[in-house]
């Protein structure tokens, strides 16, 4: 609760502190300065100012994979859809975050205060994250690391650093965070600790490796393996996280209002009494409001069968193709069995076809309880963005890339979060020597080497929703996945009537032409033209049309801004912009 007080009444005061600051104008010795930065109260007040960074939490992380390859959703992004993002739409340009940080570390260095280590810790963390998001976006964006003077017209006016020397000032202030913060265990789990910048580090570490090997025109690959290294040293110095235990461990992280602390390593709590709330009821299942997220089936068919084996039932229904799977499946999405309540009584509650483009309807982070939460945002459990896992499958993934993976590492890792989701067999103690031809195909054979592959599965699987899916296709140079990868559903073998839970009742009836007379509870009309059709005309997967997509190349990059082109024409421009 200390870092929503924070977090939503220190604008104000900052509002005060700074509104009349331009790029480089900040107050300086004014008894307001002297207020800050000569006490410790002072400076724990600035510095939780940055936690603003972090992701909002109305629309939050888990709408980040609605742009991905393996969501359907209601329309294409701006990023995706054909001609829409050019230098005119482009955004993201903005250093208000920046300003405030270096201010903050120019006038904390001179401090006396005996903790400013731990703020000065702080500052260079949130600097490092600030850096990490500009040059996903950008690439080379300019490094500044101090307050800009008035007449300083070399900086404000000076062209863009190369983003590779910004990664290594990005590397060497999460360096600096760790050695400084002195805040060791948060029982909160919403306060920046020395793990919580490691575990950082370690989802840092692995996308900058990932370019480096991968994206081969920058010719950084002899680098790659030194990022890949600090992946595997950093995840190696975190401790005091395990992950949750329980058969419904997996869901239950993500419905709780106050988090587990023993996955958990950073989350931002909501709060009825606050109103604080997030959108993920209403977000991923009301039908008129948000993207209306659902899991395609080529992403479905990934997920593992109880016994660790790859499944194969391409051609089967949904009441069939959901049993005997991976565990997460059930906690992921609606299956048979799931059951919601409307003012506490409980319902059956099987996948909702108006509700859900391709049939595979999410219920990961969601209550089961349905009102008020469909309805309105009011969702007030904890918002996950960094938990052990993630950092168990970028070591998982960094040791694979280095060639250092053996079983006791796989089964520390990989097996560890197949054991902990139910999954039994050898996949859980033996690393894989030949790869599934799905996962190698699902990945356009690009990649064939089989530990790999499963990792990549598993990471998939575990993270799906966690908003971790369009870094790594954009990490992993396969994004052309964006605009290739089929918004299918589940497999219906004829037009007709389906009980999707075989509970007897009839849940969705397909149809072409005239609507017919049916007890089912919903109908989807799938003749051609409408956007939902099916592959083989009346037989096949569901096909869902959102609008058309694009990826060129040129995109891994989004455009600087004409706007700040215009104000600054050192910058230039992307490639192909």
């Amino acid at each position: 609760m200390k870092t929503l007080l924070i977090k939503y009444t220190v604008s104000a005061w900052l509002l005060f502190f700074i509104t009349a600051c331009t790029l480089n104008e900040f107050p300086e010795d004014t008894a307001s300065n002297l207020a800050v930065f000569g006490s410790k109260n002072g400076l724990e007040l600035y510095s939780n100012s940055f936690y603003d960074m972090l992701p909002g939490v109305t629309n939050g992380v888990f709408a980040v994979d609605n742009n991905s390859d393996i969501v359907a959703r209601t329309s294409v992004d701006t990023r995706f859809s054909p001609n829409a993002l050019s230098p005119t739409t482009s955004s993201g340009w903005d250093w208000e975050d920046l300003r405030n940080v270096n201010f903050f570390i120019e006038n904390c260095e001179k401090s006396t205060v005996p903790e400013k280590q731990h703020y000065l810790g702080l500052a260079h963390f949130f600097r490092a994250y600030f850096y990490f998001e500009k040059v996903k976006r950008f690439g080379d964006v300019p490094w500044i690391d101090k307050v800009i003077e008035v007449d300083d017209d070399a900086t404000l006016y000076g062209p863009r650093t190369d983003r590779f020397e910004v990664m290594e000032h990005v590397l060497a202030d999460l360096n600096y965070a760790i050695e400084n913060i002195s805040l060791t265990a948060d029982a909160s789990r919403t306060l920046i600790t020395k793990n919580v910048a490691r575990a950082y580090k370690t989802r840092i570490c692995l996308y900058e490796a990932s370019i480096r090997k991968y994206h081969t025109g920058y010719n950084k690959q002899a680098t790659a393996n030194d990022w890949y290294r600090e992946v595997v040293n950093t995840a190696n110095d975190i401790t005091g996280f395990s992950l949750h235990q329980g058969t419904t461990a997996y869901r239950d992280l993500f419905i709780q209002k106050t988090p587990f602390q023993d996955e958990t390593i950073l989350c931002i709590a909501l709060s009825a009494e606050l109103k604080i709330y997030s959108s993920i009821n209403r977000s991923t299942i009301s039908p008129t409001y948000g993207d209306r997220p659902s899991l395609t089936r080529r992403f479905i068919n990934t997920y593992l069968k109880l016994d660790g084996t790859p499944f194969t039932g391409y051609q089967e229904t949904f009441a069939t193709e959901v049993k005997n799977r991976d565990p997460r499946l059930k906690q992921t999405i609606r299956l048979g069995d799931y059951k919601r309540t409307e003012n506490g009584v409980s319902v059956v509650a099987p996948p909702n076809l108006d509700q859900s483009y391709t049939g595979y309807q999410i219920i990961k982070g969601c209550y089961d309880e349905r009102f008020p939460y469909d309805d309105e945002n009011l969702n007030d459990n904890a918002h996950i963005i960094m938990r052990w896992a993630e950092v168990l499958l970028n070591k998982a993934e960094a040791l694979a890339e280095l060639d250092e993976m053996t079983n006791t590492a796989w089964a520390a890792t990989i097996g560890a979060l197949r054991a902990r989701a139910g999954i039994t067999g050898t996949t859980l103690t033996t690393m894989p020597t030949v790869a599934d031809p799905y996962m190698t195909s699902f990945y356009n054979n690009k990649f064939t080497n089989p530990v790999l592959l499963e990792i990549f599965r598993e990471r998939a699987v575990e993270m799906v929703l966690e908003g971790r899916r369009p870094d790594d296709l954009i990490r992993w140079r396969v994004a052309e996945l964006f605009e290739e990868a089929p918004m299918n559903g589940i497999y219906v073998p004829a037009l007709g009537d389906y009980d999707l839970n075989e509970d007897g009742k009839m849940d969705v009836c397909f149809y072409q032409g005239t609507k017919p007379a049916s007890t089912a509870s919903v109908f989807v009309n799938v003749s051609a033209g409408q956007n939902r059709t099916l592959t083989a005309g009346t037989s096949g997967e569901i096909s869902y049309f959102p609008g058309n997509r694009e990826w060129l190349d040129k995109k891994y990059l989004y455009p600087i801004p004409e706007a700040d082109r215009v104000k600054n024409p050192a910058l230039g421009q992307n490639p192909d912009w």
